[in-house]
């Protein structure tokens, strides 16, 4: 059965937003090995509406060259939203409905992870719904201060355990959690 696997950059505070404002200034070789490492176990993005716009404002104009370009634009997306009816990047399919029901259909399906980028609301709701495996956390030596919160003040408690932890040389926590239970 294929999993849902979150991958996300956030800060020591936990903020979320704009990761490219600041995310980057703590990139190494371990971070791209990682990231190449979770790009090769994913044949599949599953995107909120807000991250699937500002992706799809981006990426269809990168040319090859760019790091990562083929893949995202490649790789079948999928788009959780309940006010888009269609999308227009390509190898998009937007999954409004049952979103939990499609989802689990899409696990039983052949192939390899389905990885989620961005998408806080999305991540929280996989959570608490138990459809998300595994959340991964890149996290740089850096406090934002402000900013959009992977778990917002009043989010839901939930017991997560520690899968594996790395440490990059630029200060950089890989860190893997699983659901209990999972």
């Amino acid at each position: 059965m294929r999993r849902i696997v979150a991958s996300l950059s956030v800060s020591v505070d936990g903020v979320m937003e704009s990761p490219e404002t600041w995310a980057f200034a703590y990139s190494s070789d371990e971070m791209e090995e990682a990231n190449a490492a979770g790009m090769a176990a994913s044949d599949a993005l599953l995107l909120g509406r807000v991250t699937y716009q500002l992706l799809a404002a981006y990426w269809p104009h990168q040319s090859s060259d760019v790091p990562i370009a083929d893949y995202i634009n490649t790789t079948p997306k999928f788009v959780v939203s309940t006010t888009l009816d269609t999308v227009e990047w390509r190898n998009s399919t937007v999954i409004g409905g049952n979103v939990n029901e499609e989802l689990v259909r899409l696990k039983r399906l052949p192939g390899k992870d389905i990885t989620i980028i961005g998408s806080a609301a999305l991540v929280r709701s996989l959570l608490r719904d138990g459809l998300l495996d595994e959340l991964r956390l890149m996290v740089p030596p850096i406090v934002l201060g402000s900013g959009k919160r992977l778990f917002p003040d009043g989010s839901e408690q939930m017991s997560l355990k520690l899968a594996d932890a790395k440490t990059f040389s630029t200060g950089v926590l890989y860190l893997t959690y699983q659901p209990e239970g999972k």
